[in-house]
């Protein structure tokens, strides 16, 4: 699932975000999210959350386990 729609995201929900350095190769980052930082209900890139690790980028997937 993308993590285009503000309602599908909240606290503590496992997710895969690009971070901004990442953005040209598309690399995911594995967390679990802290806080939403996006106040609109839907953003075409992903919305933009805060990970427990303090890490900021745009949500990419929602409810994945990271394959090695």
């Amino acid at each position: 699932m993308h993590g285009r729609n503000r309602n599908d995201i909240y606290t503590g929900l496992e997710v895969a975000i690009i971070l901004k350095k990442d953005q040209r190769t598309g690399k995911l980052t594995y967390g679990i999210v802290q806080d939403i930082l996006t106040s609109a209900p839907y953003h075409s890139r992903g919305i933009k959350v805060r990970l427990e690790d303090g890490q900021v980028g745009r949500v990419a997937e929602i409810n994945v386990t990271e394959e090695d």
